[in-house]
């Protein structure tokens, strides 16, 4: 008697199987858990006395090198390199979150609704979301957050300009092509709504791969706010940032201050690679047939 193998869901065959990706995409699962859970307790931990203050200035010496009271030393204003670089974690995880899900609410459903009404409306979204994306991604947030003024909501708002297009291009495409399936069109034969069509019908089969592009996204929102934070244009000075604070950390490098430009660097470092290699490993498990190829 022969058995047919079985053949395993993509995620179970990862865990099953592991290759170098699924390694890699626990490596970057296992860095992104750090920086959210830093993010999440750097208040606590400060008021527990284990992390200083990060905006305090008047109780330090400006350009400490590292040592037991000041682990990262200190910067040129006297804050505490290893604080602020705790804390950066929490101002990119807000700027991230807010940037990503604005594009996503704005995306996902611009994108259904042109793919399924088809005609003008399509015309008109796809020329917009195309005039839109062909504009470079910093370019585009600089001047909003240039107009926009400091502050976590607007830096999100310009950041997130930039991914709408890349939301609404993907769910059009898998609209266009699910929208003549058989099921949808019984749907609309028994009389189901538009908005029914969409919501119930069409929403979860067209969304696969919005996880995927969600994350990348959010590696990209990383050096953008890095970018607007090391061009003045980011985040209030007093809240941690490491744009901001590689910025200030630059002339020091002439003098041999190393320390308030490698831990913040090293930290925005990290925290892209991380969320790359999750967004690499999230595309092999929703999107097996393309790496296959």
């Amino acid at each position: 008697m022969t058995f047919s193998k079985l053949s395993l869901p993509s995620w179970l065959n990862l865990l099953v199987r592991p290759s170098i990706s699924s390694q890699l995409m626990l490596f970057g699962l296992i860095i992104t858990v750090v920086f959210i859970l830093l993010a999440i307790f750097c208040p606590l931990l400060t008021a527990w006395g284990l992390i200083p203050d990060p905006t305090d200035l008047l109780s330090n010496n400006p350009l400490e090198p590292p040592e037991s009271r000041h682990w990262f030393g200190t910067n040129v204003r006297g804050y505490d390199v290893f604080a602020r670089t705790l804390y950066g974690s929490q101002a990119a995880l807000e700027v991230v979150l807010l940037a990503t899900t604005l594009s996503l609410i704005i995306g996902v459903p611009l994108g259904l609704i042109s793919g399924y009404l088809s005609g003008r409306v399509d015309k008109i979204l796809l020329f917009l979301m195309d005039t839109i994306y062909t504009l470079p991604g910093l370019l585009l947030s600089v001047t909003l957050a240039f107009v926009l003024g400091r502050g976590i909501l607007n830096v999100a708002i310009a950041v997130s300009i930039s991914y709408i297009p890349q939301y609404y291009r993907v769910v059009r495409n898998h609209t266009t092509s699910v929208k003549t399936e058989l099921f949808v069109e019984a749907a609309q034969a028994m009389g189901a709504t538009p908005t029914r069509v969409l919501s119930r019908y069409l929403f979860f089969n067209v969304i696969q791969s919005v996880p995927v592009l969600f994350t990348l996204n959010a590696a990209d929102a990383i050096l953008i706010l890095g970018g607007l934070g090391f061009l003045g244009l980011g985040l209030p000075e007093e809240v941690p940032e490491w744009g901001h604070d590689l910025k200030e950390a630059m002339p020091d490098l002439s003098i041999g201050i190393w320390w308030t430009t490698l831990f913040p660097g090293l930290a925005l470092t990290l925290m892209v690679t991380g969320l790359s290699l999750l967004g690499e490993g999230l595309s092999e498990i929703f999107n097996p047939r393309l790496h296959k190829k």
